[in-house]
């Protein structure tokens, strides 16, 4: 995380002082990044779960740490209950959104790539699923399947009973499962189709594009009414090859790793423009992600921990 929103400090108040106060933060720190990671898969915003954080440690601080007998399974609550409240507001304002919304990426270090399970529950592919399922059903997946959580934890979390839970789990579990990308992409995988896709669209080689884009491949751009972009899906491999022989010419494109994966950064004018990640299916590009809304592209100056 940046040194910024590293620090709870800021929302302290005049609570900073005494040990009890020092014992919660020294608690919060050392589970800040999962805090994070739990906020962001479930709301697909750095900024709200930053937001949440925040109120993650406003609570945090009130809270008597001799009725606490778990710190971590605690503040993973809090932060759940937080982010599910959340995610019902934003629910409402992204059905006002111009244009396609897609998830704020984030600049993630190497370490993220590695853990295969991790850079796939944050990929930007996998958000977009998690996006189809109610809040409670997303609050369960992620909690279950990504950070292992006993179903009696995790009905603390969204008040419900276990029994629930399960049934709840089970159904977020089959809808995600005939929705997400078809496999689990090794890192090797993903970086030689990066890799190629990224010298068709450098050298604007149009049949090298065609090569490594699936024909039914598509590209969502969120301008957010901001920046010009698509208002609708881009299909075919045609057409989004394109639209990115045009769009290459007038900006420099330089590799990243996004979200756990190897996406590219269009620069005009020395200003990052556009965000691009990909989503890879049997060695092809299948889906295109284009982030231009300067309001989601914060967090690609400086690498954000995740932690699970």
């Amino acid at each position: 995380m940046s040194e910024r929103s590293e620090q709870p400090t800021d929302t302290a108040g005049p609570l900073a002082g005494g040990s009890r106060i020092d014992s919660a933060t020294e608690a919060f720190l050392a589970h800040r990044n999962l805090l994070f990671t739990v906020a962001y898969e479930m709301l697909g915003s750095a900024a709200d779960a930053e937001d949440v954080l925040q109120e993650t440690w406003l609570l945090w601080a009130g809270v008597d740490l001799g009725t606490v007998r778990d710190e971590r399974a605690y503040l993973v609550r809090i932060t759940t209950r937080q982010a599910l409240k959340r995610l019902r507001t934003l629910g409402r304002r992204k059905e006002s959104y111009v244009g396609p919304w897609l998830p704020e990426p984030l600049l993630t270090a190497p370490d993220v790539a590695e853990d295969v399970e991790l850079a796939d529950s944050v990929s930007m592919a996998m958000l977009l699923v998690l996006e189809t399922l109610a809040p409670t059903e997303r609050a369960v997946f992620v909690l279950r399947e990504v950070f292992d959580l006993g179903y009696d934890e995790i009905a603390e979390a969204v008040d419900k009973s276990p029994a629930a839970v399960r049934q709840i789990a089970h159904r977020a579990r089959a809808h995600v499962a005939s929705r997400r990308p078809r496999g689990v992409v090794s890192p090797a995988e993903a970086r030689g189709a990066f890799e190629a896709f990224q010298r068709a669209v450098e050298t604007g080689d149009l049949q090298r594009l065609l090569d490594i884009l699936a024909p039914d491949v598509v590209l969502l751009a969120d301008g957010g009414g901001v920046k010009l972009a698509a208002l609708a899906p881009v299909v075919g491999a045609g057409s989004v090859a394109d639209l990115l022989g045009r769009i290459a010419p007038a900006v420099s494109l330089r590799p990243a790793q996004v979200n756990g994966y190897p996406a590219l950064i269009l620069q005009l004018n020395g200003e990052i423009d556009t965000v691009m990640a990909v989503r890879i299916d049997d060695g092809l590009i299948t889906g295109l992600y284009a982030v231009r809304n300067p309001e989601k592209l914060s967090h690609m100056e400086q690498e954000t921990a995740l932690h699970r």
